[in-house]
């Protein structure tokens, strides 16, 4: 039976990482960080990896992890969401570290490159992720060869030389200007490659508190051999469903901060002599708000101990969750704004960084229509008709 209450160590856990974050990234100081230098934090981050060993939690005792599981990480990942933190968690300590564990034969331990880079992974000494679009969903088709921008010719004089294919740019990349190592997936398998060694052009993102850019990789440049085609199509497809099923939870955590807010804030503003928290129609709005919020912990809570057991109901159970939590999120950003009246309009609040990070959650890993889709999928229902 899936047990969707948190245990006593997950309780602990959610009370170091959420003190931590009150400490170090409290959500009213955030838009003055996004106007700074940047706003991801390495101290907090090493704080966050090496202190409390959240960068380690997924990766074996063996190799210097905390043996620890999903449940454990989407307990940090909500945390992350309540404080819409810009760190690379979900991207390196849960998508690139679930997809080189999936390298790895059923009760083996990863041997070889994915071992050492798992251990540095753990130790939070480095950052890798996948270097694939934040929008592609577990289900989408493997990658084939990459399209080339200039296509390769024999030379046409004695004093031409050939010309070498350049590969397209990897639009929109997660944290990958923050990351030390790219996971490449090339027909010939997934290689691991030093950022250096990549072109990564930071884009402008909706959400600036996740940096998106777009990574070439040159054809020549030296990489790591991870597995083959077929391994690493399936380690890819882990890594994604990993990262989709505890999307859910920083959505979740995300939904909790901007209720708690609006309620927190209708509560000290009056007019007419009175908290409008007090007035029906804004009461209806957040009891309703309310009850979506708990249907969502429901959803993520069960795409994390699917995960975390290996049920075969996981995928399900993933796409579930993300049909239903990424539309939650969006809802209790946009009524923390609006019930903030003109104080959740400006820039110095940090609902509409709460906003931003929801919308663009809303695309990371498949879509809620993508998600639907499978969802009808594997429960065996017709597509709408039209579509």
């Amino acid at each position: 039976m899936t047990d969707l209450l948190y245990s006593e160590a997950e309780s602990d856990l959610r009370a170091a990482v959420r003190g931590l974050l009150a400490d170090r990234a409290d959500p009213a100081s955030l838009p003055a960080r996004l106007e700074g230098a940047g706003p991801h934090d390495a101290a907090l981050w090493r704080a966050l990896a090496e202190d409390i060993g959240a960068a380690g939690l997924l990766v074996p005792e063996g190799l210097g992890g905390q043996g620890a599981g999903p449940r454990e990480a989407a307990v940090v990942l909500e945390e992350l969401g309540r404080a819409a933190t810009p760190l690379p968690y979900l991207t390196s300590s849960v998508v690139a570290t679930r997809t080189l564990l999936a390298l790895t034969p059923a009760g083996g331990h990863p041997a070889g490159p994915a071992a050492g880079l798992l251990a540095d992974l753990a130790s939070g000494r480095r950052t890798a992720v996948l270097a694939l679009p934040l929008t592609t969903g577990p289900d989408a088709p493997a990658p084939a060869d990459p399209p080339a921008q200039a296509a390769h010719r024999a030379p046409t004089t004695a004093t031409e030389t050939p010309t070498t294919p350049t590969p397209a740019p990897v639009p929109a990349v997660a944290d990958a200007v923050l990351a030390d190592v790219l996971l490449v997936p090339r027909p010939g398998g997934l290689h691991a490659v030093d950022a250096a060694d990549a072109e990564i052009r930071p884009l402008t993102p909706l959400d600036l508190t996740r940096p998106l850019a777009a990574v070439t990789v040159p054809a020549d440049a030296p990489g790591t051999p991870l597995a083959d085609a077929a391994a690493s199509r399936a380690a890819v497809r882990e890594g994604l469903l990993a990262g989709a099923g505890l999307l859910a939870s920083e959505q979740l955590g995300l939904a909790e901060w901007c209720l708690e807010e609006s309620v927190r804030h209708t509560r000290t503003r009056h007019q007419f002599n009175r908290p409008i928290g007090s007035f029906q129609a804004l009461k209806h709005r957040m009891a309703e708000l309310w009850l979506e919020v708990t249907a969502a912990r429901a959803a993520a809570r069960n795409a994390a101990d699917a995960l975390a057991t290996g049920s075969a109901d996981a995928p399900l159970a993933v796409a579930v969750a993300q049909a239903y939590c990424s539309r939650v999120a969006v809802h209790a950003a946009e009524e923390c704004v609006q019930l903030h009246g003109g104080t959740g309009m400006t820039w110095e609040h940090p609902a509409h960084v709460h906003l931003k990070r929801a919308k663009a959650d809303q695309l990371a890993y498949g879509s809620a229509g993508h998600h639907k889709d499978v969802l009808a999928g594997l429960v065996g229902l017709p597509a709408p008709a039209g579509r």
